[in-house]
């Protein structure tokens, strides 16, 4: 059984993995932290938190198991319908009048939002000129996203999920099944770009018309949240979107005053005209 974890072996872990991995943990909440490195500790069969640094500083292997507990890979296709719902009457009327439109998922897990969106914009005539980056942290769950391939049995709540959104479309048009798996059409995955990308430690991505980050936030202390929002804001174009997770808000925030509420229950911000 492993023992109790306390704050300083923890912070003394993460240390560990920023040196040695250049994965930044150290701003993630605490109690957060400490149930998923239990979690971790069972599967890799670590009695303690010293024993698991041992284990990620000189097996590579160790690393990749532990990270799938550090990040957070838990989404489905249309999650919180009634954001979607959303975008659709409220914001992709705005995109619609660029030429060219960006749109930028931070922490995609394995792609679900991505793909959602990527709907979303076919729907709404807007996918052709449009371009969706979707990044996390996760090389597993980026090689998983590239591939757009899922679980035949989660489909069924995907499409209660789309049906909810206000689609008039089928779910089904967007991707084949094969076998026990549903395979995203590849006229999505074209549109889709992949790659790593830290919160925490690298800077602007790319200067886009809508941020989504849904249920991340909560994961981070503060400090952390502050500078995420202000990567953010600094990726927007100017009157630009920013979507959050339905436990998430600007209120209280560094980047407060930077934006004005679109939709305050599902979270949807603009940036202010006029803001750097």
């Amino acid at each position: 059984m492993t023992a109790p974890i306390g704050d300083l072996e923890v912070r003394l872990l993460l240390e560990a993995i920023f040196d040695r991995y250049h994965y930044d943990f150290r701003s993630y909440a605490m109690a957060s932290l400490k149930r998923r490195l239990a979690q971790a500790c069972d599967q890799l069969n670590a009695a303690t938190l010293s024993g698991l640094q041992e284990k990620v500083l000189h097996e590579p292997a160790s690393f990749s198991t532990l990270l799938q507990y550090l990040t957070v890979q838990v989404s489905d296709m249309f999650r919180d319908p009634e954001f979607f719902a959303a975008l659709r009457s409220k914001v992709l009327p705005v995109l619609a009048t660029y030429p060219s439109i960006k749109l930028w998922v931070a922490g995609c897990s394995a792609g679900e939002e991505a793909y959602s969106l990527a709907i979303l914009l076919h729907e709404e005539g807007l996918l052709d000129r449009s371009l969706i980056y979707a990044t996390d942290i996760n090389a597993q769950a980026l090689r998983l996203a590239a591939a757009g391939i899922y679980e035949l049995a989660r489909l069924r709540g995907f499409t209660e999920n789309h049906r909810r959104s206000g689609s008039t479309t089928s779910l089904s048009d967007f991707y084949h099944a094969t076998g026990e798996s549903a395979i995203m059409d590849s006229a999505l995955r074209r549109k889709i770009t992949f790659s790593d990308h830290s919160l925490a430690t690298d800077n602007v991505f790319s200067e886009v018309h809508l941020v989504t980050c849904r249920n991340v936030l909560i994961y981070f202390d503060s400090t952390l949240q502050n500078r995420a929002l202000r990567l953010f804001g600094d990726s927007l174009v100017s009157s630009g979107f920013l979507g959050l997770g339905s436990k998430e808000s600007l209120r209280f925030t560094d980047s407060a005053a930077r934006f004005e509420e679109v939709s305050r229950p599902e979270r949807i911000y603009r940036k202010r005209s006029g803001q750097a």
